[in-house]
């Protein structure tokens, strides 16, 4: 059985610090990866540049995109991430700072799942981590494999 990975695309080191220690103290055991840039997380999505030798068939169970980010943006990622069949149907929560509008509409027009505002207080974090690990890693069942 192939491990069930969360990809964390995050270049804050603080969030993904909280992010990290959100998840252990709510029991999720899931291997985190974490990419540090958009291209980074191109790279380990599609077995490419640095992840070149990673089975590119192996995909995360869960991808965690903040939009803000160096190299490549959160919205394009998520722009490469729907139009390749391979990743198409992956999981994409856009977990962020950013309550603009405009980030919003263009999260969902180009396929995100759900948009989450980071909690700023770490006990609002956790919950929100909690929920999204019971929702995303439990309840909801993913689409068959291809």
């Amino acid at each position: 059985m192939k491990e069930k990975v969360i990809l964390l695309v995050e270049d804050n080191p603080s969030d993904v610090g909280l992010t990290r220690r959100a998840l252990a103290k709510n029991g999720i055991g899931n291997r985190l990866v974490v990419a540090e840039d958009g291209q980074e997380a191109l790279d380990y999505l599609f077995g490419t540049g640095p992840h070149g030798d990673r089975d590119a068939t192996d995909l995360p169970v869960l991808v965690l995109l903040d939009l803000k980010l160096p190299r490549v943006d959160g919205l394009d990622v998520l722009r490469r991430i729907r139009a390749d069949v391979r990743t198409r149907r992956v999981p994409v929560v856009i977990l962020t700072s950013s309550n603009e509008e405009h980030d919003i509409d263009c999260g969902y027009d180009l396929g995100s799942n759900s948009y989450i505002r980071k909690p700023v207080d770490f006990s609002d974090f956790v919950g929100t981590v909690k929920q999204l690990g019971l929702y995303w890693l439990v309840i909801n069942e993913p689409p068959p494999s291809r």
